[in-house]
């Protein structure tokens, strides 16, 4: 396929429960703000509706106490230099998070971003 503007990449998502907090802040917003502190152009956090992690137990929103802990996931389309700089910052500061990386191939469609 051969479309215009298409950069190639890493697709790199993070996970973290709901509540769980870094430095007194949620992580996932922790994970966000750090990505751009460090000029990463965008990412996205989700809320899992059901799911299990490596402790093996099932959450899912329709168990209100087990609701608030499920997992969120904060992605970002970024180069592989980003990826590695982001990893090293999570890494160094000691967040509880799992990850996964992949290539990926991506590009923004209409108008051009402006800067804030």
């Amino acid at each position: 396929m051969n479309l215009p503007n298409v950069r190639q990449g890493v697709q790199l998502a993070l996970y973290c429960h709901t509540r769980a907090r870094h430095d007194g802040v949620l992580t996932y917003e922790w994970l966000l703000e750090m990505a751009k502190k460090q000029g990463i152009g965008g990412g996205s956090a989700f809320r899992a509706i059901c799911g299990y992690g490596r402790h093996g137990v099932l959450r899912e929103e329709q168990f209100f106490e087990l609701a608030d802990d499920l997992a969120m996931k904060v992605e970002f389309l970024l180069t592989e230099s980003q990826a590695q700089t982001l990893l090293e910052a999570v890494r160094a500061s000691g967040v509880d998070a799992v990850y996964a990386i992949a290539p990926a191939s991506f590009g923004a469609l209409g108008k051009p971003a402006t800067p804030p």
